[in-house]
């Protein structure tokens, strides 16, 4: 489970973009200065070092567009960011970070998506430090456990969940409860449910990102 290059890119940020990087919104008074643009940046990068590694590996008549998009998808997922971010010791670095007094900075660094984020926010610090091909050799070195995991069980969890509840005789919807940042580097909180009842609950990216989270939160409750 290597983070060396990450973690040494990390160590090489100037001062400004590694205060950037760990800056949650809440601690400034302008946006700007959080760290919402960096993930915006990063989250991209992360997606086309992780994509451009697949592509070359996978046959291309058994690998269509649909299955190289779910297995990107697993495995820069949430967890698997929040599992990056934790190896990379993000937690520690976010808490350093609070503002003197600042109220609920322990769970900031205890939630998923914050810490997605603030890995996303890393990555894009890197990439404007230190060029694309440095800090796509790191993403890829430091999500290799993650990248192998999805290539060996590769997983769809909404569809999963829906195989799970239907031999049940029960149905899953997926409603949007909190949508959160600018334009841009908008993110979002969807919530999981069957029968009135609460099933999972997962955020991304994207609508559907947050939809596979909360279907895998799901998934790893029922069973």
């Amino acid at each position: 489970m290597a983070v060396e290059l990450l973690a040494s890119l990390l160590e090489e940020l100037p001062p400004q973009l590694e205060r950037q990087a760990f800056t949650h919104s809440s601690w400034s008074r302008r946006r700007s200065e959080s760290y919402d643009r960096l993930a915006f940046l990063g989250d991209s990068v992360l997606g086309l070092a992780v994509t451009a590694h697949l592509y070359p590996l996978l046959e291309a008549d058994r690998f269509g567009a649909g299955r190289l998009t779910k297995i990107r998808a697993q495995a820069v997922s949430g967890v698997s960011c929040r599992a990056v971010a934790e190896r990379l010791e993000l937690p520690q670095r976010l808490l350093a970070a609070a503002p003197a007094g600042a109220q609920g900075a322990a769970a900031l660094a205890a939630t998923e998506r914050v810490l997605a984020s603030v890995l996303e926010a890393v990555i894009g610090a890197c990439y404007l430090h230190a060029g694309y091909e440095r800090t796509a050799a790191a993403v890829v070195q430091a999500f290799d456990p993650e990248i192998a995991a999805a290539l060996a069980n590769p997983v769809d969890f909404k569809s999963a969940l829906q195989e799970l509840l239907a031999r049940r005789g029960e149905e899953v919807s997926y409603a949007v409860t909190a949508e959160d940042g600018p334009p841009h580097a908008r993110s979002y909180a969807v919530i999981a449910t069957s029968g009135g009842r609460e099933l999972g609950r997962g955020g991304g990216r994207s609508k559907k990102q947050a939809e596979q989270e909360a279907a895998h939160e799901a998934l790893e409750k029922l069973e």
